[in-house]
């Protein structure tokens, strides 16, 4: 039986396999340096074979950098990257069972279509009866059939990502590494090419591990998400885990819209945490933190907008988890109504409304009441 602490897949690491999906990579104090900046700081991270991970980041954070590390381009300074329990930090690129697909495509102009695909089949010296097969199944998957004879400058921007994403495939890499690939492409079509790449993945049973700065990317192609700050892992986890239980006040603030301010606790009791904040008066009622540290002081308390209740009331009377403000502004964002409320202090929250539940179109100035449950409410350190 083999040694956890030995091969790198202790139970401690940041995002464990459960439910079944078997290890496949390991970061293990994984650290970079570039001259005196450190990129990637001893970073600890487990991905599961067969999981479209996404590693998410304000630029500079690392995440492309750790991509690069996994593909072979660079090499840590410090630490370990396992793969099925054996360290590849020193591998050659053309070892590593993986390959990459750039946001660039990085396609060879003076080659077709099948041509580009074929590349790294030639290279691996398949034979041509084989590579005619493999080509012709690649193009069919990525539903390009009748294009192979073309050139990259006689198709689409989304036509030669999906050329870039058939030549990935056709080695039958076991990681695929997928650096912003949907970077270049407009915003109908990179929501329709998400979710064709989700399908494919599910469908091939790849491992995809993808970098990307957009929020909504990740969200919605993501099995599991790793949140990086600063070249460390600030949080792993679902999509829904990530938005709904931030672990802290920047993951909050990174994963989507939040209303963020100071927070002390006030008491205990009854499964809730009473809270004191600038935004009223009166403590609020919200659920224990999921660190277990309430007693700790100063804390955060962070709230979605669209967790906020908007009523209009006649008068500005407040209760518990109520609170009494105006109307400052009001986006109509087709789907939904963005206001900006004025509520004690001064102090603004953002609280959006889905059109058609409710009358829009309130104006600046109506008086309002916010309320929210103790459950829509999270507690940060």
């Amino acid at each position: 039986m083999a040694d956890p602490a030995r091969d790198g897949f202790g139970a401690n690491a940041p995002g464990e396999c459960t439910d079944g999906p078997k290890l496949l990579i390991r970061f293990e104090g994984i650290t970079k340096r570039f001259g005196a900046l450190t990129a990637v700081d001893d970073l600890e991270l487990n991905i599961c074979e067969g999981e479209f991970f996404c590693l998410l980041g304000p630029s500079g954070c690392g995440k492309s950098t750790l991509l690069r590390m996994l593909a072979g381009f660079e090499e840590p300074d410090r630490g370990r990257i396992l793969l099925d329990g054996r360290d590849i930090a020193h591998d050659a690129p053309h070892r590593r069972p993986l390959n990459m697909m750039f946001q660039s495509y990085a396609l060879f102009p003076h080659l077709t279509v099948a041509g580009n695909i074929a590349y790294g089949l030639k290279q691996g010296r398949m034979p041509k009866a084989e590579i005619a097969r493999r080509v012709d199944e690649m193009l069919r998957l990525v539903r390009l059939p009748d294009l192979g004879d073309r050139y990259p400058a006689q198709i689409s921007g989304g036509q030669r990502q999906r050329v870039a994403l058939a030549r990935a495939l056709a080695r039958n890499p076991r990681v695929l590494l997928l650096d912003e690939p949907l970077g270049a492409l407009d915003r109908r079509l990179r929501e329709e090419t998400q979710a064709e790449l989700k399908s494919l993945q599910h469908k091939l049973g790849t491992t995809f591990i993808m970098v990307t700065h957009d929020q909504d990317e990740a969200m919605s192609m993501a099995d599991r998400i790793g949140v990086m700050e600063k070249g460390r892992m600030a949080q792993v986890g679902p999509p829904r885990e990530l938005y709904e239980r931030p672990a802290s006040r920047f993951v909050a603030a990174f994963l989507g819209d939040v209303n963020l301010t100071a927070a002390e606790v006030v008491g205990t009791g009854n499964g809730v945490v009473q809270v004191a904040t600038g935004w009223s008066p009166r403590p609020f009622s919200v659920l224990p933190s999921a660190d277990g540290g309430d007693d700790l002081l100063p804390r955060t308390i962070a709230i979605r907008p669209e967790k906020l209740i908007l009523e209009p009331i006649p008068t500005g009377a407040e209760g518990s988890n109520r609170l009494a403000g105006r109307i400052v502004s009001a986006s109509y964002l087709g789907s939904e109504t963005l206001y900006r409320v004025e509520v004690a202090a001064g102090q603004v929250l953002r609280v959006a409304q889905p059109n058609g539940q409710m009358a829009p179109g309130l104006a600046e100035g109506t008086p309002v009441q916010l309320s929210f449950p103790p459950e829509a409410a999270v507690l940060l350190p």
